[in-house]
């Protein structure tokens, strides 16, 4: 695959330059660096559980007339379609992949964009930004997820803009419902990194933790595209978050200066309101770690530089209780 740059347009790069210099004046101070055991709960695919046995029992969702049985559900060349009228026709490599490397796009981030939390939420995102995102997986310099990196390096320019167009093109729904707790459902995780209920009930401390949870386990673990997500954060971070995105603290600058009004994102650079919370975590660990050094990459360096976990989780949880 033959890469190439996607130009910044002259209102983000304007912005850009602030943020940059903002984020320069901040004073030099080395972050609370979080183990790999701290940040366990954001990464689920890291820890695979168990995956369902491909069974020929049909599934069903409310107000579909599709049925999938659970071999079908889990085919990663044919992504299951419960409401193809709600979305304009899904491009091949979304809809089915390319064998044997490329899994179909909607296989986890589902016909509509959304996604699960261990996988993106790609609706409505700049086509510019996700297809540079997929250059980056490919030529290595984004590096925090080995799946998405055989991706980027085995789709065509074509498949990469035909993707990045169909998931632009999908409108931002609230997706998920933040609640802050001291306490959480038991819960473990389940084939392909989703995390489901204990069955067993009970609950346990939340700590220092974001914990997304179905709303529904048996509809999202059929990949139904109206059953989204409950994020339990701790008590107090939206509060916290919101003083950290605004600027406050002096740990960082605020986010609007890129991100736009309401965080819903300014030009090619990507709405934040409204995401998997964790999901979010692991993007800031990432350009604070280096794990995230593609083409836009060093725009956040400065910015979270100086962030602690307990910080990330803050913003993480008050984006997410944004509109979309």
């Amino acid at each position: 695959m033959r890469l190439r740059k996607i130009a910044i347009s002259v209102s983000v790069a304007t912005v850009a330059a602030t943020l940059l210099s903002a984020a320069t004046a901040l004073p030099a101070q080395g972050p609370d660096i979080p183990t790999a055991a701290q940040i366990a709960w954001a990464f689920p695919l890291s820890s695979p559980g168990a995956a369902h046995p491909a069974d020929e029992v049909v599934k069903r969702v409310p107000g579909s007339s599709a049925a999938y049985t659970r071999a079908q559900i889990e085919d990663p060349f044919a992504a299951p379609d419960w409401f193809p009228t709600e979305h304009p026709p899904m491009p091949d490599v979304v809809a089915h992949g390319k064998k044997p490397g490329v899994q179909a796009c909607a296989r986890c981030h589902l016909a509509h964009g959304f996604g699960h939390p261990q996988s993106a939420n790609l609706a409505g995102l700049p086509s510019a930004y996700i297809a540079q995102q997929m250059l980056d997986f490919g030529s290595g310099r984004r590096a925090n997820s080995a799946v998405m990196t055989n991706f980027g390096k085995a789709m065509t320019g074509q498949e990469i803009k035909d993707a990045s167009d169909y998931f632009a093109s999908m409108k931002p729904q609230r997706w998920v419902r933040v609640i802050e707790s001291e306490t959480v459902p038991k819960s473990y995780l389940a084939g392909g990194g989703l995390r489901l209920r204990d069955e067993a009930g009970g609950t346990e401390l939340l700590g220092r933790r974001i914990i997304e949870l179905p709303e529904d386990d048996e509809q999202v673990e059929n990949r139904n595209p109206h059953s989204g997500f409950v994020a339990y954060v701790p008590v107090g971070s939206l509060k916290v978050g919101a003083a950290l995105v605004s600027g406050g603290g002096g740990k960082s600058v605020q986010c609007a200066i890129c991100h736009g009004p309401g965080l819903r994102g300014l030009a090619t650079v990507p709405s934040i309101a409204g995401r998997s919370p964790i999901g979010t975590v692991r993007q800031l660990i990432g350009f604070q770690n280096g794990a995230r050094n593609g083409e836009w990459a060093p725009l956040m360096k400065g910015v979270v530089d100086r962030l602690t976990l307990d910080d990330m989780i803050s913003i993480a949880a008050f984006t997410a209780s944004l509109q979309p």
